[in-house]
């Protein structure tokens, strides 16, 4: 069983992730990553999307179909199921994140930090600011690793996605701030990967050129999703993956059962297909 760090870029639409990343692209060009172009579930929207993400089901099914939907989750996550079989977990998150697998409504004093064992996030540093910079978030997550050395570790940066939102997606500072993320990941991943980690770098949705997501469009689709390790086999895969199947791609990796909500879906590249 191996460890894994899965980084969520909120935000991240697939064309500026090929065209802006000049290190994770790099790895996929000399044979180091793999790298697939992701379909977002519908509504394209963060809340429901890291239900998705974690559960492996569709807001139909699942019920957060709204970003106001302010609850925790019905289904067990990839948190639950790796405490569930004895692993360590944790998360430098946006607080929804919390919301959704350890406490709902977020109090900003009692849950900004959360260390308890009990909970599927065992080990959490949550922020609450839309603004809150990238590159402490990230600092935050490698104080977890150090700290707490989880089999899971869950990082999701806002930045991307909140300049997004003030510029669109077709500005500057948006395509600024993905450089921004990619130069963070290639101070980091360099380290992890000589550690043996497991990587997954992908997003929960894009974003268009009007700032906006949760429609049906594809620049508010499609996200790309890297891997990184030895579990996948180096290379660009052009056949686009559902996103409903990363919950239990991630719960093959860690070795996890898969609970009947989840369905595996054949993964071109992954050597743990069986």
């Amino acid at each position: 069983m191996s460890k894994v760090i899965m980084i969520v870029l909120d935000g991240l639409k697939y064309e500026t992730a090929r065209a802006s990343m000049g290190y994770l692209n790099h790895l996929v060009e000399v044979s180091k990553a793999a790298c697939y172009k992701v379909r977002s579930e519908l509504p394209s929207l963060s809340r429901p999307l890291y239900e998705v993400l974690l559960t492996g089901t569709p807001c139909s099914v699942n019920g957060i179909t709204a970003n106001h939907i302010v609850r925790l989750s019905h289904h067990k996550s990839v948190f639950h199921l790796a405490v569930e079989q004895g692993l360590k977990t944790a998360a430098a998150a946006y607080y929804w994140v919390s919301e959704l697998y350890n406490r709902a409504p977020f109090d900003k004093i009692e849950d900004r930090e959360q260390h308890h064992e009990e909970l599927p996030i065992q080990h959490g540093k949550f922020y609450f600011d839309d603004a809150y910079p990238d590159s402490h978030l990230f600092i935050d997550a490698e104080v977890l690793r150090r700290q707490h050395d989880p089999d899971f570790l869950y990082i999701h940066p806002m930045g991307i996605d909140d300049t997004g939102h003030k510029f669109t997606s077709d500005s500057k500072e948006y395509r600024g701030k993905v450089l921004e993320a990619d130069m963070i990941l290639a101070t980091f991943v360099p380290q992890w990967m000589s550690l043996g980690y497991e990587i997954i770098v992908t997003s929960d949705h894009g974003m268009n050129t009007d700032g906006h997501h949760g429609g049906t469009g594809i620049e508010e689709r499609e996200v790309p999703f890297y891997a990184i390790g030895s579990a996948f086999t180096p290379g660009e895969y052009p056949d686009q993956l559902p996103q409903l199947a990363v919950a239990p791609l991630l719960c093959r990796m860690l070795s996890l059962p898969l609970p009947d909500a989840m369905s595996f879906v054949q993964v071109p590249g992954f050597k743990l297909n069986l």
